[in-house]
C-alpha cells in the first residue's frame, strides 16, 4: 500500500507540471510608444573684459613727480586713463639742494626764496632774500622799492588749477558722462 501511495505522490508531482504546460493562456503583448523631447540651451557666463589702469612708475626717490590713474569698466565699454603730476616744490627742494652742493649758496637761497613762506621767514629773520645779486640791507632796500616782485602767496597760485589738474579732472567728468550713457 505504502508503494502504491508513493506511486500515487510521484505520479501527481510529475503530473502537475506537465498539466501546467500543456495548458496554454493567450497573453496580448503590451506595446508602449514614448517620445522623449529635449531642449537644452547652454548660457556661457564669463566675467567682462578688464579695464586696466596704465601704470606709472615713480618709484625712484629722485622724481619729483606722481601717477594718476583710473578706470571704469561696464559690461560693455572700458575706459582707462593716466597721467603723471609734478610737484613743483619738490623740484625747487632738489634745485636749491644741487645749487648748494655746488657751492652756490646765494643761488640757493635766491631758490628757496621763490616761496612766500621762505621769503617771509627770511625777511622775520632779519637775513632778506638776495634780489638781483644784491645782498644783507642792499637787498632789503631793494625789495622796499620793488614790493610787486614778492613773489606770490601759496592761496592765490591754489586757487588756479594747472594744466595737468585740468587734464584730469576733464577726462574724470568725459568718463562719468559715459558711464552715465551706458547705465
Amino acid at each position: 500500500m505504502v508503494s502504491q501511495l508513493n506511486k500515487l505522490l510521484v505520479l501527481m508531482l510529475f503530473a502537475v507540471p506537465a498539466l501546467a504546460q500543456e495548458t496554454t493562456t493567450e497573453v496580448e503583448p503590451i506595446i508602449t510608444e514614448s517620445t522623449v523631447t529635449s531642449n537644452t540651451s547652454t548660457t556661457l557666463k564669463s566675467p567682462p573684459p578688464s579695464a586696466i589702469s596704465p601704470t606709472i612708475n615713480t618709484s625712484n626717490s629722485d622724481l619729483c613727480t606722481f601717477g594718476v590713474a583710473g578706470a571704469i569698466q561696464t559690461q560693455i565699454l572700458g575706459i582707462s586713463t593716466g597721467t603723471q603730476i609734478t610737484d613743483d616744490n619738490c623740484e625747487m627742494l632738489k634745485n636749491a639742494k644741487t645749487l648748494y652742493d655746488m657751492g652756490m649758496k646765494v643761488a640757493a637761497v635766491s631758490v628757496m626764496c621763490q616761496d612766500q613762506r621762505v621769503f617771509n621767514a627770511m625777511l622775520n629773520a632779519g637775513t632778506p632774500c638776495p634780489y638781483n645779486g644784491l645782498i644783507g640791507d642792499e637787498a632789503r632796500a631793494a625789495w622796499e622799492t620793488n614790493g610787486e616782485m614778492e613773489p606770490v602767496e601759496l592761496e592765490e597760485e591754489e586757487k588756479s588749477l594747472t594744466t595737468d589738474q585740468k587734464t584730469l579732472v576733464g577726462s574724470s567728468v568725459v568718463a562719468g558722462v559715459l558711464l552715465l550713457l551706458l547705465l
